[in-house]
């Protein structure tokens, strides 16, 4: 798995001496720099010759000894750290960088993949044979590095037992951490992280100089890594590693990023540089692959099924799922998810959907999942179901996350889609198997969130990649106005798109608002931030062919949002579908729908209410 993208970096290599490796992005504006002095490898990350990320510590512990013993190699000095008697080699720098790829689905058709790269040659001078390269890329959008093993001559297994990978700050450096995946978020200080904290992890630098978002890439045969302040460096976060991982060489880390940006909403624009740091898909056929939105019948029940796969034809909802309890027990280890219950004649409802052009999607718990995958992926596509949402999955340590990243390849082999529910975060895996549309990991609409929670969603987890929120509606539990809601479903990007989460057919009164979501693309052709900061506001818009999707919304409190229609081609007039909280408009949803002609250098205000929103569609006239 990680020994696909090895050869691409050995093009046209310059060699050079000496122990610094320093490299600047394609427009210069993003300098790295790797350097070993003593015992320590430290790194630094510089914007436009201003420090981002100051010296700090890089680099891996293992701990071989048993190996080394086992194989005969007795006498090795041990030390402190794995990485004390490293020295470094030579640095190697390659051929940039500059591609365009398209990806099947995503917030953009078209990514551009563009940088400057080198490594790191580094090796032991005695009689371990160990070696250790950093390979290191400078992309105009922030910084990605990762550790490569090479092939060890004698075989010699590796543990790996902590990640020394350290990230020092100016001192005034605030983040916006969570300690889980679906959990609210603390603003304050880096040091204030005082308990491991999740990726993406975003902070502002102090005088607002940058904005920079820690993630990872390439993450399917490793452990979960966090991150927390260091007690003994001021401003400084450093790794951890939620379990040791084995690897047999040669190997490749996942990719560390360290994006940086401007403006809170270019870190949302640049987030491909997830995408660019995982291999190309590797699915021959990916015609069974169609994003859409889905709605979830919240009963186990055969005519409840068959009424809302008639409310999803009628709606231009191309999915249903059957959540939980299709088969029991189904938290357990007895359950048995190739039977199911007797009072739902699930065959009948999928050859139903099948006749309205509806697919039927199907909840599986690990349980079932660990001990019955291989034979229930068969049986399901047999069955005729297009998609699993897999729940309560293990995720964190080396040996679940390599399971559940397994479990996506097989699905894909079995030609059905994928939803992982719960902790896990996406890291691109999705480029490689888009079967994967969309994951949770994130305080969704089950948790009845607020609007400042939901508008620092955006800046924070969205940048790791799709969410399932699954979005609520005619529940009377929301907090938030319903044009909200409308326009979460909007900025919430997830190719599988969740709508009237706990709702039924038999809440829909006929809301002309509901066209929103009956015209909503899941996937875009282009993607903007037009405004926004974290916990404020987010104002959005996204591009499916020739139809705009605009968004706005605002935290608990009131605000004036502008939306400038810019990003309209010039020269055209549009009809403009407006859904906003209106008061006086006599549904339970209170939303009104106005209609209007515009053109791209009209702008658009809206007064939103405390936890509002506005959603906009744009035709062409």
């Amino acid at each position: 798995m990680k020994r696909t993208l090895i050869s691409a970096m050995l093009t046209l290599p310059i060699i050079a001496s000496g122990q610094t490796l320093r490299l600047y992005s394609p427009s210069g504006n993003n300098t790295v720099t790797f350097s070993k002095d003593g015992k320590d490898l430290t790194y630094s990350v510089n914007r436009n010759d201003t420090p981002v990320i100051l010296p700090s510590r890089a680099g891996l512990n293992v701990d071989n000894r048993v190996w080394e013993m086992a194989l005969g190699k007795r006498d090795l000095k041990q030390t402190d750290s794995w990485m004390d008697l490293l020295e470094v080699d030579s640095i190697t720098y390659h051929t940039p960088v500059d591609t365009v790829w398209h990806p099947l689905y995503g917030e953009r058709s078209t990514v551009s993949d563009r940088y400057n790269s080198a490594t790191l040659h580094m090796s032991r001078h005695d009689k371990s044979k160990y070696r250790l390269d950093v390979q290191v890329r400078a992309y105009d959008e922030g910084i990605a590095f990762r550790y490569f093993f090479p092939e060890h001559p004698d075989a010699i297994f590796h543990k790996v037992n902590d990640d020394l990978t350290s990230y020092s700050f100016p001192v005034g450096t605030k983040a916006w951490s969570e300690q889980w995946a679906q959990a609210t978020f603390d603003v304050g200080p880096v040091d204030s992280i005082t308990r491991p904290v999740e990726r993406a992890l975003t902070l502002q630098l102090p005088d607002n100089r940058s904005w920079v978002a820690l993630l990872d890439a390439d993450v399917d045969d490793w452990c979960l890594t966090k991150y927390v302040a260091d007690p003994n460096s001021q401003s400084t976060l450093r790794s951890v590693m939620y379990s040791p991982v084995d690897i047999v060489t040669y190997y490749a880390t996942p990719w560390k990023i360290i994006m940086i940006a401007d403006s809170p909403g270019e870190l949302i624009e640049n987030n491909d540089i997830v995408l660019n740091l995982n291999p190309p898909c590797e699915i021959n056929d990916t015609d069974f692959i169609k994003p859409g939105k889905i709605m979830r019948t919240p009963r186990i029940d055969t005519q409840l099924g068959i009424q809302t796969i008639d409310f999803c034809a009628e709606h231009n909802i191309p999915y249903m799922l059957y959540d939980w309890q299709w088969y029991m027990p189904c938290t357990s280890h007895d359950g048995d998810a190739t039977k199911i219950v007797d009072k739902l004649d699930l065959h009948r409802v999928i050859e139903y959907g099948k006749q309205k052009g509806v697919g039927v999607w199907l909840y599986v718990n690990q349980h079932a999942l660990q001990k019955q995958m291989d034979e229930l992926f068969p049986l399901l596509k047999q069955w005729g179901v297009v998609g699993v949402k897999s729940g309560f999955v293990q995720y964190a340590s080396h040996r679940w996350t390599t399971w559940l990243h397994d479990m996506v390849r097989k699905a894909a082999a079995n030609g059905l889609m994928m939803n992982i529910h719960d902790e896990f975060r996406p890291s691109g895996f999705s480029r490689t198997y888009p079967n994967l549309l969309t994951q949770e990991g994130i305080c969704g609409n089950e948790e009845w969130p607020d609007a400042t929670h939901n508008v620092t969603l955006p800046f924070t987890r969205m940048i790791n990649g799709a969410a399932d929120y699954t979005i609520c509606y005619f529940d009377k539990r929301l907090k938030n106005t319903h044009a909200h809601q409308l326009a979460a479903s909007l900025v919430f990007y997830s190719p599988l798109q969740t709508i009237f989460w706990y709702d039924d057919p038999s809440r829909y009164h006929r809301e002309k608002e509901i066209s929103w979501f009956e015209n909503l693309a899941t996937t875009f052709d282009d993607s903007k931030v037009i405004s926004g900061y974290p916990g404020e506001s987010i104002v959005m818009a996204r591009r499916k062919g020739d139809v705009w999707f605009a968004a706005a919304m605002t935290n608990n409190e009131a605000s004036t949002q502008t939306i400038p229609l810019t990003f309209l081609t010039p020269g055209k007039r549009y009809k403009a579908y407006i859904y906003t909280d209106d008061m006086s408009v006599k549904t339970a949803t209170h939303v009104g729908c106005q209609e209007r002609t515009v053109v791209s250098t009209d702008n658009l205000s809206f007064d939103l209410l405390p936890k509002g929103g506005v959603a906009i569609r744009f035709e062409l006239m």
